[in-house]
């Protein structure tokens, strides 16, 4: 039975996960941590979490257990796998899914964690490292309306918008719903950037005015600048960012959607795997689109 503090879990200590623990252990709450290569959990465990040895082991101490890992075979390793969260959980746990994986798959490990009484939210999450470190990420949840007012206390000490969305797999339409969005605001930054830098005009002063305006976006107020300084270090990987809209693509082929500027991002994405670039962060748009016309930066690409 849950208190007010249930004993949390969380797995995955990456550039999200890590961020989004330590916000859980500021806000009061135990929790125990487990990541496939041991240096990401050690810092928490400085911090003052606790350590386990396996998915299994951090299910069995916990109330609520947490993810936040890459892909969804990931996923499904670590909820349904040998050693993972479905042998150590006991009934009436909740799973919550903070990655950003396939709605069918997330309904898939949703059913077969029901068989064992253990409850599961899809809660992808938006607003980046820096989201993630301010504890302002925007979180878009799927599942039983019951269990997520009882985890909301929970997903509050690591995000400011927490909106149930719909059964099991909303959360992660929504998600794919936002990297659409996230894409072409991308390319729109990329897309100005380029237009001022060929006619003359200090890039920096067009996006402070064009940020302050109608066409002002989280992308533009806060990828713009890094990526005019050529600061690349990831918020959010390009190699991630990928696989983000391919599972959007997806989706829109499953229901007949066509996403015409989805396709063309993903494309121009492309050409920064191609050059080797794919762990660097989604400002690095920027040059894929200035490679299109030779300038200098896209002359950079690889």
């Amino acid at each position: 039975m849950m208190t007010d503090k249930p004993a949390l879990g969380f797995i995955g200590m990456g550039i999200m996960g890590a961020p989004m623990a330590r916000n859980l252990l500021k806000a009061g709450y135990a929790v125990t941590v487990w990541n496939r290569t041991w240096p990401k959990a050690a810092a928490l465990v400085s911090d003052g979490a606790a350590t386990a040895g396996s998915p299994s082991e951090v299910a069995a101490a916990s109330d609520i257990i947490l993810t936040c890992v890459t892909n969804s075979p990931d996923v499904e390793e670590v909820a349904l796998g040998p050693g993972g969260v479905i042998e150590g959980a006991a009934a009436g746990t909740v799973f919550i899914d903070h990655s950003t994986i396939s709605p069918a798959v997330t309904r898939t490990i949703a059913a077969k964690l029901a068989e064992k009484g253990i409850a599961m939210l899809d809660a992808p999450v938006s607003g980046g490292d820096i989201g993630a470190q301010a504890g302002t990420l925007a979180i878009m949840v799927g599942g039983e309306a019951e269990v997520f007012e009882r985890c909301r206390p929970v997903l509050a000490a690591m995000g400011k918008t927490i909106v149930h969305c719909g059964p099991s797999g909303a959360g992660q339409v929504v998600k794919a719903c936002n990297q659409v969005a996230g894409g072409l605001n991308l390319l729109a930054l990329a897309e100005a950037v380029a237009l001022a830098r060929r006619s003359g005009v200090d890039a920096a002063k067009m996006l402070e005015v064009v940020g302050a305006g109608a066409a002002g976006s989280w992308m533009i107020s806060n990828l713009g600048p890094r990526a005019l300084r050529r600061d690349f270090e990831p918020g959010f990987m390009v190699e991630l960012m990928q696989k983000d809209l391919r599972l959007a693509l997806d989706a829109a082929a499953a229901s007949h959607t066509p996403l015409a500027g989805t396709a063309l991002v993903h494309q121009l994405f492309a050409v920064l795997e191609a050059a080797g670039r794919g762990r660097e962060g989604t400002q690095a748009l920027v040059d894929a689109i200035a490679s299109l016309t030779g300038d200098a930066q896209g002359d950079r690409v690889g």
